[in-house]
Formats: structure tokens, C-alpha cells, sequence
């Protein structure tokens, strides 16, 4: 089919929630990708951060072929091995917890949500998130989304969130009360705008929560399988979060979410209060193991740090020189330019240029960039960029 034949094919069947970009991709290697005109495009915001080894990692392929030919799907109330043994690699990485598993953020998120509330005393059900945050858009995740834009049209939202001041941890204090059960937070917040928070905030809401009584989640949504550079970012941090939920980079590109919770927090999840049909099967959790290996077979944990660094400064250098950039900041591969004004005609020049990036919260630019991305491809991706900034 042409690429308009497909995208008459989505105008007439398609519900039209997305603002769709009129290119038909086709084919995906590492950074690059190529739509049905032929044309090469280096992608620096692959699938939402979902591809986090870039367009069809071999590893990954190799291991859904294997799989898909062996057991697809199993029903959860049987065991199957691909999804222990995901859950003792995932635990094994970080605090020695216990494993969920779903299909999505959102869905790992609302686990979160509803084990935090399992796991506290009886009356104890309202949870502290922070403005600019996002964490979903299930009609649970966008009540925990501290922006208004997200809720409108959906209210009345689910009762018990309270929004603090990200990186403010008196404003967070002051909402504790005897029916705060849980603070829920992203280490560096993402559709927020690539906000990175002072060490000694999150290591305060730790101590925050041990002095109530209440647990503390990291949604990792984002950060979490390497992005940052460790393997989760809490580890950045130093700060042992009581649950993190992860998805995004974690199944190479297939479609897998996890919760990882405290063995005594955990053991709240008993048979009845929590499932997924979908969650932990077979085809996913053999993705995600082989992105797991890759990351560490590969070395890409300290490769994330050094080409984090090197786009980092590279940036720094366009702020210097151009004094529209109010800010160049991010960890790892999570990396965002704020401008003094929108970004989407950045994005949409970069693209007839041949290069993909993200504008969020209107005004910065936001780039997550395959783990395995080499100085060679970013430098080329930066070139363009630099190159429409230019034109500001």
C-alpha cells in the first residue's frame, strides 16, 4: 500500500486520539528509521522511549521468534519460566523484591497505586505526587498526574491524590496527614519537562515516609532499565524506594510493564486483589530477558553515562551560543533543552531534516535516545538539530 492508502485506511476505521504525523514508517534498524518514500530519518526519540536498544534489536528479535514458536500465552494461574525468570533478573538488579507484571506504565502505576493502599493501615488511602508529573492516563494514573490539562473532561477523578511542589520537600510535609498512605514520584520527571531534582530531595521523602508510616514509589517508567545509566534510577540516586514500576525500555520494544515491591509490602498482593490476562506472558517476558542481557553483555550502563555526558555538553554549547536556550539538562539518555518559547516548530523542521525528537511541557525539547546510540549517529542528530536552531 502507498502511504496514502494507509493513512486513508486510518482516517476511515482509526479513532483519531492521536495527532498523527502524515509519514508511514516501514522499517527500523538501531537509530534510524525509514518510512515508505524511502526516506532515512535518525530517530533520538524512539517509540516514546520504548525502544530503548533502538528499532529492532537483534538479541530481542531472535528471542520473540524463539519464543512465539515455542508458548505465546499461558493463563497466570500456572507458572512458566520465562516470567521467573525475568522477575529473579529484575529483583537481582535491584533491592531483591518481588515482581508484578502487566503491559503498560499506566497499568504498573495503578498496581502501585493499589498496593499502596492494601499495604497501609485501615483509613490510610490518599497518596502525595507532585506538579508536572506523569504517570499514565488510565483514569487512576492522570488523578495521580499533577496537571489539570490531563483531568479535564474526566472529573470527577479518583479522590485521595495530593499534589506537592516537585523538588520541595516542605511542600510535600505539609499534606502528610493520618490518611497518607504512600508518596509517589518519578527520580527525574519526564512529560514533565526532564526535571532533575537536588539528591537530597528524594533522600528527604524517603526519610518522609519512614517517619509516617508510608511507603515511597519511584515510577521508573522512564528512568528505570538503564536510561540514567544505572539500572534503575533510584540507584543514581542512592535512595531505596518501597516499589518502583517500570515498562517503556524494558521489553526492547514489546509490550511489558512490572512492579517491583519490598518482599513485605508485596505480600499484600494475595490471589484476588490484582491481575493482568496479558501480564508476564511468555512472548513479553523473553523480550524483556533479552534486553536485560543485551544492556549487560553489552556494557551499555557506563555507555550511557559517557554519551550522556558528551550530548550534555554539546548542548551546553548551543546554549552558549544561542540565548533563546534557557536550560540544557537531563542524566544518562534522558536529556532535555528548554527554550523561552514553544518548541513544536523545532520539532516539525527536524523533521523534514530528516531527525526525530519530542517537545514536551510546550517549551523543551526532549530527547531519549537509544542506550546503544553511537557518538558517531548522536553527533549526526545533533548537527541537524543545531542546524534548526540556527534558523530561530
Amino acid at each position: 500500500m502507498t502511504s496514502q492508502e494507509i493513512i486513508a485506511l486510518f482516517d476511515k476505521h482509526v479513532i483519531a486520539n492521536y495527532a498523527r504525523i502524515p509519514i508511514v514508517f516501514i522499517r527500523g534498524e538501531g537509530s534510524f528509521l525509514w518510512d515508505a518514500d524511502g526516506k532515512r530519518y535518525i530517530d533520538l526519540f524512539p517509540g516514546w522511549g520504548v525502544d530503548g536498544l533502538g528499532h529492532c534489536p537483534p538479541r530481542v528479535v531472535a528471542a520473540i521468534r524463539e519464543q512465539a514458536g515455542r508458548l505465546l500465552h499461558v493463563a497466570n494461574n500456572y507458572y512458566m519460566e520465562p516470567q521467573g525468570l525475568l522477575a529473579k533478573m529484575l529483583s537481582e538488579r535491584s533491592f531483591g523484591g518481588k515482581c508484578f507484571f502487566c503491559n503498560s506504565g499506566a497499568e504498573a502505576n495503578e498496581a502501585a497505586i493499589k498496593l499502596a493502599r492494601l499495604a497501609a493501615r485501615a483509613g490510610r488511602y490518599k497518596i502525595i505526587t507532585f506538579a508536572n508529573s506523569f504517570h499514565g492516563r488510565t483514569l487512576g494514573a492522570i488523578s495521580a498526574t499533577a496537571q489539570p490539562k490531563y483531568h479535564k473532561g474526566f472529573e470527577p477523578i479518583v479522590p485521595g491524590f495530593l499534589y506537592a511542589d516537585f523538588n520541595d520537600l516542605a511542600s510535600a510535609e505539609a499534606l502528610v496527614d493520618s490518611e497518607t498512605c504512600a508518596v509517589m514520584v518519578e527520580p527525574v520527571q519526564g512529560e514533565g519537562g526532564v526535571n532533575v531534582p537536588d539528591p537530597a530531595f528524594l533522600k528527604g521523602l524517603r526519610d518522609l515516609c519512614d517517619r509516617h508510616g508510608m511507603l515511597l514509589i519511584f515510577d521508573e517508567v522512564q528512568t528505570g532499565c538503564g536510561r540514567l545509566g544505572q539500572w534503575f534510577g533510584y540507584q543514581h540516586f542512592n535512595v531505596q524506594p518501597d516499589i518502583i514500576t517500570l515498562a517503556k525500555a524494558l521489553g526492547g520494544g514489546a509490550a511489558i510493564g512490572a512492579l517491583i515491591a519490598r518482599p513485605e509490602a508485596a505480600a499484600r498482593l494475595v490471589p484476588g486483589t490484582h491481575a493482568s490476562t496479558f501480564g508476564g506472558n511468555p512472548l513479553a517476558c523473553a523480550a524483556a530477558i533479552a534486553t536485560l542481557e543485551t544492556i549487560e553483555q553489552e556494557g551499555l550502563l557506563p555507555h550511557v553515562r559517557r554519551i550522556g555526558e558528551h550530548t550534555l555538553g554539546r548542548l551546553r554549547e548551543l546554549k552558549a551560543r544561542f540565548p533563546f536556550i534557557r536550560d540544557a539538562r537531563g542524566l544518562g539518555v534522558m536529556i532535555g533543552l528548554e527554550l523561552d518559547r514553544p518548541g513544536k516548530g523545532v520539532v516539525e523542521r527536524c523533521l523534514r531534516r530528516g531527525l526525530l525528537i519530542n517537545c514536551t511541557h510546550d517549551t523543551v525539547l526532549r530527547l531519549l535516545p537509544a542506550m546503544n546510540i553511537t557518538r558517531e549517529v548522536m553527533d549526526q542528530g545533533l548537527a541537524i538539530l543545531e542546524q534548526t536552531l540556527a534558523e530561530e
